[in-house]
């Protein structure tokens, strides 16, 4: 079974109209739903926004559901010239860039505990999403997913992320989701279509290009559940 999380309905409704078979459950105050889409067993949950909300909806599905390979999916604004609005960045590794303890002597990004600031996605999962994006014309690039619990809407906050992470896109969940992840031992990857400059125009590129963003990752997944 393939586990799919998104924070939004938007970044799911396309998924769960196509679901056969469907079947729901309430866990911790989260909706799943079981079924069957291009032909894969799966389960989808909306998780919510922000890190806390996505870590516990990664953490319910794979106690309960143990899916094979988690995949979170959505949008993200871009961070590189590389990528503009509904372009796609795949996340071959996640990191937390609000996480800072560096008045204590730790780099930033750090995870206390665990001492990991990347956690590395699922190579396999990563290179077949980019082949797929290039079979169908779309320019996606695989590279760092930076999350946190902001949404980015400055040049001077977007500049920070690229200095001391080196990271393509940034969102508010990922990284929690790969958190999870990688304390269950799940192999995860994050797909992320690009709805917004991740600057000063931001707030103006979001509403406008979020349902094409959307529409891309959704059309992405579909083909990576028949082929993986």
């Amino acid at each position: 079974m393939i586990g799919i999380l998104g924070a939004m309905d938007i970044e799911l409704q396309a998924l769960l109209a196509d679901m056969e078979g469907k079947e729901t459950e309430q866990i911790s105050g989260f909706e799943f739903f079981k079924g069957t889409l291009a032909g894969r067993a799966v389960v989808i949950a909306k998780c919510g926004i922000g890190k806390v909300a996505a870590a516990l909806c990664a953490q319910a599905m794979i106690l309960r559901y143990h899916p094979s390979l988690l995949i979170h999916t959505g949008v993200a604004g871009t961070l590189t010239a590389a990528l503009s609005v509904t372009d796609v960045a795949v996340g071959t590794a996640a990191v937390q860039h609000d996480m800072d303890t560096s008045p204590l002597g730790d780099p930033l990004g750090l995870i206390s505990g665990i001492n990991k600031i990347y956690f590395e996605a699922d190579k396999k999962a990563a290179d077949l999403f980019l082949a797929i994006a290039r079979e169908d014309g779309i320019n996606a690039i695989g590279g760092r997913i930076a999350s946190g619990d902001q949404f980015i809407a400055s040049a001077e906050q977007k500049a920070r992320i690229v200095k001391n992470f080196d990271a393509i896109a940034c969102e508010m969940e990922g990284g929690a989701v790969a958190h999870a992840a990688y304390l269950n031992g799940t192999p995860f990857i994050i797909l992320r279509a690009i709805s917004d400059s991740a600057d000063g125009s931001s707030h103006m590129d979001y509403p406008t290009f979020l349902p094409l963003a959307a529409a891309q990752s959704y059309k992405l997944v579909k083909k990576f559940l028949a082929r993986y």
